[in-house]
């Protein structure tokens, strides 16, 4: 924001501005309506698909006494800080449909029924279909999702634990091809389709992380074996071996030396647990879906998964290109008008993507405005003889390369401004 505003930028330009956004925030509801008639417009944009996710940002501020800031689950790897969350909508293009802020502690698994609701009142019932990772649906928000008049369709990730229920059911089908490298399986069961992928992809990457992290543990662990060691000390190094180690920290089964044994080979025994371990081998790639979604075929439930990860390119360009973080307010009014103007920044920047894309493939948006952004505005003050100033707003000249683009792009630039006027009495 600071970047924005300009060292120039005074405390009482900065008040007028943050009434302003105060003004703008309660037509927040009536914007998103807005954007979506123009993105139709423009590029002819679909909203039967929603992708929603949600991301923490944190402060640079003291703990509060009130408000939304809060201490929870941090994206940011910043637990120490206090937060606030972030509901966001968008389509598989990355056009954003509405975004919501909320308090830091809020649990991912509170906000759906809420922001289906919203969509609906605003936008009408329609034959969406929502996308969402396994953290954010209940059991019992999946449920009402099917039992609706109109049943509002969803796809969602699902935990691998729930696939030992259905493994046996999955062993007796075929895998079918739906793109080069990912292949699936289709299982009905209590009402609902199971997609079962396998991306090789995948599986190479996990099964690599996977004898990485194993390996350092295991290494790890014989030197422990090794050190004079109490057994309280022995536990206090092995809670900092199973954080790095992660998910491979479950494969080895550890047994430790009783309260007042020494600490050696004798006593401190790990050994593979050779069934987690080929259970895990076996399920590397694999990502179990759930959807109430009948009609479609598998390539297109896959399809609609993957497009997951624009929701988490659309919080990495807040993140980064657009700054959104770290956040220094401490009011909730101001809070939101820092993510509101982060998140018109994000409106223009994808529908400059959406643009470059049909007339410079390749161009991305952040090369387009580094070429710009040596494009400078100024003012040009000139004394007059009888005290008064005129005032020429004039912007550089676009060099070869800046208006090949301004062609390619089909954008004309405005004339210079007209030069005013100035008495020598006005501030």
């Amino acid at each position: 924001m600071d970047d924005l505003l300009g060292e120039d930028f005074g405390l009482a330009e900065s008040h007028k501005l943050y009434r302003c956004l105060d003004k703008l925030l309660a037509h927040k509801t009536a914007l998103f309506s807005y954007l979506q008639t123009r993105w139709q417009e423009l590029f002819s944009a679909r909203f039967d698909v929603l992708l929603y996710d949600l991301t923490s940002t944190y402060f640079e501020s003291d703990p509060p006494a009130e408000g939304k800031r809060r201490y929870g689950y941090s994206r940011d790897k910043r637990p120490d800080c206090v937060q606030v969350v972030i509901a966001l909508i968008v389509t598989p293009d990355g056009f954003p449909m509405a975004y919501e802020v909320l308090p830091g502690n809020t649990s991912d698994r509170t906000t759906l029924e809420d922001f289906l609701g919203k969509i609906e009142a605003q936008y009408g019932k329609a034959n969406r279909v929502w996308v969402m990772d396994r953290g954010i649906p209940t059991e019992e928000s999946l449920a009402k999702m099917r039992q609706t008049e109109s049943p509002v369709h969803y796809l969602v990730g699902t935990p691998k634990g729930r696939l030992s229920k259905l493994e046996k059911r999955f062993l007796g089908m075929s895998w079918e091809q739906v793109r080069e490298s990912v292949d699936v399986k289709l299982l009905d069961a209590d009402g609902e389709l199971y997609i079962l992928a396998r991306s090789q992809g995948r599986v190479q990457k996990e099964r690599a992380m996977r004898q990485r992290r194993l390996k350092k543990l295991w290494k790890r662990l014989h030197e422990l074996q090794r050190q004079k060691l109490t057994r309280d000390q022995l536990l206090l190094k092995l809670g900092a071996a199973k954080k790095e180690a992660g998910r491979a920290y479950g494969l080895v089964t550890i047994t430790l030396p009783d309260k007042d044994q020494p600490v050696n080979a004798q006593t401190f025994k790990f050994v593979l647990n050779k069934k987690k371990f080929r259970q895990v081998h076996r399920r590397e790639g694999h990502y179990l879906l759930r959807s109430n979604l009948s009609g479609e075929n598998q390539a297109t439930l896959w399809e609609y998964y993957i497009q997951l990860t624009e929701i988490e390119q659309a919080f990495k360009e807040l993140k980064s290109d657009l700054s959104i973080r770290p956040i220094y307010h401490q009011r909730d009014d101001r809070i939101e008008a820092h993510i509101f103007v982060a998140f018109l920044a994000y409106c223009i920047q994808v529908t400059l993507k959406q643009r470059l894309r049909a007339l410079a493939p390749g161009l991305t948006p952040r090369a387009v405005l580094e070429k710009f952004s040596v494009m400078q505005m100024i003012d040009v003050h000139l004394p007059t003889t009888d005290g008064r100033q005129l005032i020429l707003s004039r912007y550089t000249e676009p060099d070869k390369d800046q208006q090949l683009l301004l062609q390619q792009l089909k954008l004309k630039l405005p004339l210079q401004p007209p030069p005013k006027i100035r008495s020598a009495n006005s501030v």
